[in-house]
């Protein structure tokens, strides 16, 4: 139930401030509003504004839409027709068009804006042992490394305030096929050093579990066990929930990142190797014979002992003035918009994974996550969706704002308006691109709820 109304609440906010993004610049620029929808079918509430706008709220809330008075659809009495919006000027008829994208930009730096604000406590971007062979270790990250800027080219710097900062720049850079650059200190901010995550490499894959083992970023933590599965191979050895792994097979634990790895090298071949525990338990110390089973994920055969390890990572509160906090919402917005931009691009052109769409029913997940993380996270979802609208809606298809703005362009190129035939043909291709586009974002959704991808 919370991620129904999680999402149907993100869904009536964005598309409330997109329509009234084009509303009010329609009426700025004297044109006359006759509908404003939330929403497509049955109509199942209505009210007239004192302008004599309708507004509504229909059956199927998947969108929204705002109704002009104009020439084009229909007869309009002569003492109205200063009031279309095909008799405006070329100017405000764009600016119209622009102001739902715009609305829902501005409504996303506001929301970045209030998270910063707010402030959350957050784990502290500080990184345990990485697993054997992976991009963290050939990038010589060690224990106890802690990120305080990243950099897509080395030379321009972006400060890292928490490991969710940290998770963010490494998906843009995995999504875009580029390298990432760390600058890293000691535990106590000393000794910056910086290290280059070969993230290229796994351009044009989606994000699942294996890929970020491959990548091998994890926070600091004590090697302590927090649960052990009911008969499970770690239950059969005697393990139990709060030990604290002190060596294995004689070589000592530092943190979790080093027990996970050393339980998933826990195996000769297609065949599990036993490994000698000590653990601190309760004061004492016992030593513990311990057999992982071999189990399939993500398409490999790995070791698995069935235990959660680890201590909850050091957490730091991040927030921010009303200046600073500002000016990172426009900061954040624009980073996200030209990643987004960036990344769908590459996906035409095949440089990355169309997995990368996601569609409804994964919104609706993340809608559902976030609200129940609380209120900061949630805006920040919010955030993230009404500039992702904004950016779609941007994109120059007929069936978009932007498609419009294009006709608008042309017209103000070459002096006439596109041909009513021209507009038909490339309204057909701009709803056959929509339809594949959502088809494919849909795909995407089943495929990762199924756990296929």
């Amino acid at each position: 139930m919370t991620t129904l109304v999680a999402f149907l609440v993100a869904l009536a906010l964005l598309i409330a401030v997109h329509e009234w993004g084009h509303y009010r610049v329609a009426r700025a620029c004297g044109v006359k509003v006759l509908r404003f929808s939330i929403g497509f079918g049955r109509v199942i509430w209505r009210r007239v504004g004192r302008d004599g706008t309708e507004f509504t709220l229909s059956a199927l809330p998947l969108g929204g839409y705002v109704r002009m008075l104009d020439e084009r659809d229909g007869v309009v009495a002569p003492h109205e027709r200063e009031q279309a919006f095909n008799q405006r000027p070329l100017r405000q008829r764009a600016a119209i068009v622009a102001a739902g994208p715009a609305a829902n930009w501005v409504l996303a730096v506001l929301l970045f804006a209030m998270v910063a604000w707010l402030g959350s406590e957050v784990p502290k971007a500080v990184l345990g042992t990485p697993p054997a062979g992976s991009l963290a270790e050939r990038a010589g990250v060690r224990a106890g490394d802690w990120v305080k800027a990243v950099s897509s080219d080395g030379q321009q710097w972006q400060d890292v305030e928490s490991l969710p900062d940290l998770q963010g720049a490494i998906a843009r850079a995995q999504a875009l096929g580029e390298s990432l650059h760390l600058s890293v200190s000691d535990a106590q901010g000393h000794a910056r050093r910086s290290l280059r995550l070969e993230t290229e490499r796994l351009a044009g894959r989606a994000p699942d579990v294996q890929m970020l083992n491959e990548i091998g970023l994890a926070p600091l933590a004590e090697p302590l066990i927090r649960d052990v599965t009911p008969a499970g191979a770690a239950a059969a050895a005697g393990v139990m929930a709060g030990d604290r792994v002190l060596s294995i097979d004689g070589q000592t634990v530092p943190d979790a990142g080093f027990l996970r790895d050393a339980i998933r090298r826990a195996r000769d071949g297609e065949q599990p190797r036993a490994m000698v525990w000590r653990v601190e338990r309760a004061g004492q110390t016992v030593e513990l014979n311990a057999t992982p089973r071999i189990v399939e994920e993500g398409g490999q055969r790995i070791a698995r002992l069935q235990v959660s390890v680890g201590s909850p990572p050091e957490r730091v509160f991040v927030s921010h003035g009303v200046v600073d906090g500002l000016w990172r919402g426009v900061e954040q917005s624009w980073d996200m918009a030209v990643t987004t931009v960036r990344l769908m691009g590459k996906i035409v052109t095949g440089q990355a994974s169309p997995k990368n769409l996601s569609g409804p029913l994964t919104i609706a997940d993340y809608a559902g996550q976030s609200a129940r993380a609380g209120l900061s996270p949630y805006l920040d979802f919010l955030a993230k969706i009404s500039l992702s609208l904004a950016v779609l809606n941007l994109l120059p298809l007929p069936m978009l704002d932007g498609g419009h703005l294009m006709y608008h362009l042309f017209e103000g190129l070459s002096g006439r308006p596109v041909s009513e035939w021209w507009q038909r043909q490339l309204q057909r291709a701009g709803a056959l691109i929509l339809m594949l586009m959502m088809a494919l974002a849909l795909s995407n959704d089943v495929s990762r709820l199924a756990g296929w991808h």
